[in-house]
Parts: structure tokens; sequence; C-alpha cells
């Protein structure tokens, strides 16, 4: 029961993941909630082991439809594997308590913002071209790595949400460019965790199916209803994660 319980989430993980990142709500508390005597390392590499499949089909699929910038993208994965890197030997190092309580505060601006400006990522028209569009999307890479490294919950959502505001992309481009920089991340951090041996390698096939197979209808849906779409699904994840990370920093 307990196998099925987490291939039905991991389902369900992918789906989310593919339009707008955040599927790591669904799959991390029931991991956590399947096998409660697992250390997290274990569980959250487990994540990691599944999500990198799905979030690589999606990749796979936005990219045979949508011309991404694979210009400033090579940038942004380049950082974002050296980001994940130095964040996950951050942990090593240091605790992640503050920025646990401050992501609340950065969620909550997040939402505000996306709420007030009701055009915002409904049209694609990027403010960077050229050399400029190469950095910015290296620091997006780099920092975000660095988070998800480090600490984690909602770096494909934060993503999303920098690449439509600084780089002027609508969600659907947003969501697509972020698929790849959430792959680098998510496989530099699963090789360090693997490497560790923080995997539960028996039931990662399963997981990982049943990740692509979410991630295949999610990229589906995405693509076929386009940026508005994309646009409220964002919100409504953002909100659950908000309510999420509140009650994890403050209440848990």
């Amino acid at each position: 029961m307990d196998t099925l319980f987490i291939i039905l989430a991991a389902a369900l993980a992918g789906f989310i993941d593919a339009s707008v990142g955040g599927g790591g709500l669904v799959l991390v508390p029931a991991l956590f909630a399947a096998y409660p005597n697992v250390l997290p390392a274990t569980l959250l590499g487990t994540n990691k082991s599944a999500s990198v499949w799905g979030t690589l089909f999606a990749a796979w699929r936005f990219q045979r439809q949508i011309d991404l910038q694979w210009r400033a993208l090579r940038m942004g994965v380049m950082c974002a594997l050296l980001g994940a890197l130095a964040g996950a030997y951050c942990l090593t190092l240091l605790s992640p308590q503050l920025l646990r309580q401050a992501l609340p505060v950065l969620l909550l601006a997040v939402l505000l913002y996306t709420l007030k400006h009701k055009h915002l990522g409904q049209d694609h028209t990027p403010h960077l071209h050229g050399r400029g569009q190469v950095l910015a999307m290296g620091v997006c890479g780099g920092v975000m790595g660095f988070y998800d490294g480090f600490f984690g919950p909602g770096t494909g959502s934060l993503l999303v949400f920098l690449l439509v505001r600084w780089l002027g992309f609508d969600f659907l481009q947003a969501s697509a460019h972020s698929k790849v920089l959430n792959l680098a991340s998510n496989t530099a951090a699963l090789v360090l965790l693997g490497w560790q041996g923080h995997v539960m390698w028996q039931i990662v096939v399963p997981l990982a199916l049943a990740n692509i197979a979410g991630s295949y209808v999610g990229a589906r849906v995405a693509l076929r209803h386009g940026a508005a779409y994309v646009r409220w699904l964002f919100i409504a994840v953002v909100t659950v994660l908000l309510l999420k990370t509140t009650r994890d920093a403050f209440m848990g």
C-alpha cells in the first residue's frame, strides 16, 4: 500500500513539476509519511532520483515545441551545476534554519506581486538579448542552483518567477527554460546524495516511471492551454508552498 501511495504521489508531482515546478511539495511529504524511520537525506535523495527523470522528460517535451534560448541556457546550466554543488557543500557546514524562516516572506512577496500585476507573464517580451540574456540566465542558474543544493523547496517556482520578472518571458516560456536549469541542479544534488548512499534504489524505477508519466501529462496540458493556465497554476502552487513553509518554519 505504501508503494502504491508514493507511486501516485510521484505521478502527481511530475504533473505539477512539468507545468510550474513545485513537485517536491507532493512527493517529499509522501516519502516522509511512507518511510518515517528513514533518514531525511535518504528520502530527499530518493525524491531527486525520481524527479530528475520527470524533469528531463518535461525539458525534452518542451524543447520540441518551444524555441529555447540555448546560448543563454548553456551558461545557466553550468552555473546551476556549480551553484548546486556549492550549496550542497555549504549544507554540510551551516544550518538552513534562517533560510527556512525567510522563505515564507519571499514567497508571500512573489505571490502578492504576481496577483497585483495581472498581465505579468502573459506576453513573451524578453527584456534582455545577447550577452545580457546570457549573463542573466547564468545568475538565475547559479543563485537558484545554490538554493536547490542548500535547501530546495520551491526551486522550480522561484525560477519561473525570476525568468518572468527579470528576463521578460511569459509563464510558458519561463516554465520550459526552468526545466533545463532545474534539471542541472537536480542532477548535481542527486550525484552528491547518491555518492553518499542517500538513495533508496529499490523504489527508484517505479517512482521515476510514474514521475515521467505525470510530466508527460503536465507538459502536454501546459502546452495546450498556454501562459494563462500556467500563471494560475503557478499562483496555486506558490500559495500552497507558502502555507506549508510557514507551518514548517514557525509551527513545525
